[in-house]
């Protein structure tokens, strides 16, 4: 009983004092009070438990509390915990720029600190056209693809305005170019027709806009807020091969896709392509701490180097470089080799595979799709997108079996921790077959 009143008392104050993002609060059921996790579960107050199906928005990697990043935490946080980066340095910093670029696409060698996902692109799309500008040339046009999410600052809404998540800011945005995104699924007929649609609507843009446009910025084979939109790696490399033939920056943000998430360490990777710009965050620190970066090439950091202060790059963040933050991130990339990450992912993708193929011809779904831990369903419904009413049914329906799993509008996606078991797993695509057989919509 007096952990049901702590619990009730807890709900209360949050109602009277805190407000969730992306959430209508005069409509949205009471929040689920979470005391504890570990693995791939989260610990409620009432002693429920949840199976964390979403990564916690796409953090998690190893699993929650691993002790491992606890521990470089802890460890780091009795010797440093924070210091103004602009005229300082630490080794926590240093080491995870070291050791990112050993992984990077080999082109990408300096790495730039901030906060978070939105910021990192903000730092890309800044980079980008202030190192036009120290060369004389002033471009201020960007292109993007339909579909595309970048983030909630301003620089990172106005790339991806056509999600349209940010009708209410539209005055405040700045102009950006869209072209087609060829997404794809299992068994689409159509792809090759998209691809190339796409690409003409790429080349006519590029020779019209050559002089003027400062960088390309996509999400690399996955486009992950506006529902898991999946491209090929195919599409990726044509892409990328005419961005640079044309003399422009390419900008991937792996934000979502970095780190494990489509089954190999970046997207980037498996696309086989090398970006001039990648931002990376979520994943970087397994869901820790905050902390984002965004990693160019060497020709466009020396684009910024002067007598003058006018070229410098003039950004920065309160927390850049955190060294708490940067000392999760060491500990994460160290266990995604001695704890044999890929092969989870591969265990997580060949699951998806087994379970998803059966459901392929199901009345009730459309485009399926896999890469790497994520996978990705929608539910055909009149009113389809991220405000379709049937995304609170479905959360509704899988919270009550204990799994957490947030539809984006009538899209159902997994992207689990890679510690996830095969049981679980399995217990999370069972939940999903008694959705398609129950759920009445």
């Amino acid at each position: 009983m007096k952990k049901n009143i702590k619990k009730d008392q807890f709900i209360t104050l949050d109602r009277n004092h805190v407000w969730h993002p992306f959430t209508q609060e005069a409509t949205a059921p009471d929040p689920i009070p979470i005391i504890s996790a570990s693995g791939a579960t989260l610990h409620a107050a009432d002693n429920k438990k949840y199976l964390d199906l979403i990564s916690s928005w796409w953090l998690t990697t190893h699993g929650h509390t691993h002790p491992k990043i606890a521990k470089a935490i802890a460890k780091q946080a009795k010797q440093l915990e924070q210091v103004i980066f602009a005229g300082f340095t630490h080794k926590p910093a240093v080491t995870l720029a070291t050791n990112l670029i050993k992984i990077l696409p080999k082109n990408l060698t300096r790495v730039f600190f901030s906060d978070n996902g939105s910021t990192s692109v903000e730092v890309a799309l800044k980079m980008a056209r202030q190192f036009y500008l120290n060369k004389g040339e002033k471009r201020d046009k960007f292109l993007a693809f339909e579909g595309g999410y970048h983030g909630d600052t301003v620089g990172a809404m106005s790339v991806g305005e056509t999600t349209g998540f940010f009708n209410p800011f539209k005055p405040m945005l700045f102009p950006v170019d869209t072209i087609p995104f060829p997404q794809t699924w299992i068994n689409d007929e159509d792809v090759e027709i998209k691809e190339q649609k796409a690409l003409l609507e790429l080349d006519k843009y590029l020779k019209q806009n050559k002089n003027q446009c400062a960088a390309v910025i996509i999400e690399p084979l996955v486009q992950g807020a506006s529902g898991m939109r999946m491209c090929t790696p195919k599409f990726m490399q044509k892409m990328a091969e005419k961005v640079k033939q044309a003399g422009i920056l390419l900008i991937c943000d792996e934000v979502m896709t970095g780190f494990g998430r489509t089954g190999e360490m970046f997207a980037s990777n498996k696309a086989n392509i090398n970006p001039d710009i990648i931002c990376l965050s979520k994943g970087l620190t397994a869901g820790f701490m905050p902390l984002s970066v965004t990693v160019c090439t060497q020709e466009i950091y020396k684009g910024f180097l002067s007598a003058s202060f006018d070229k410098a790059f003039a950004h920065g963040h309160s927390f850049t470089a955190n060294s708490l933050s940067c000392s999760a991130a060491v500990a994460s990339l160290k266990l995604f080799k001695t704890e044999k990450t890929f092969k989870k992912i591969a265990k997580i993708q060949k699951i998806h595979k087994q379970r998803l193929t059966p459901l392929l011809k199901h009345e009730k779904i459309e485009k399926p799709c896999i890469t790497g831990s994520i996978a990705a369903l929608n539910f055909k419904t009149k009113d389809p997108g991220y405000t379709s009413t049937i995304a609170p049914k479905l959360k509704e329906f899988f919270i009550k079996r204990g799994l957490l799993i947030r539809p984006l509008g009538n899209v159902l996606y997994l992207i689990p921790p890679y510690c996830i078991s095969n049981a679980d797993l399995h217990r999370a695509w069972d939940g999903i077959e008694a959705a398609l057989l129950e759920m009445d919509y």
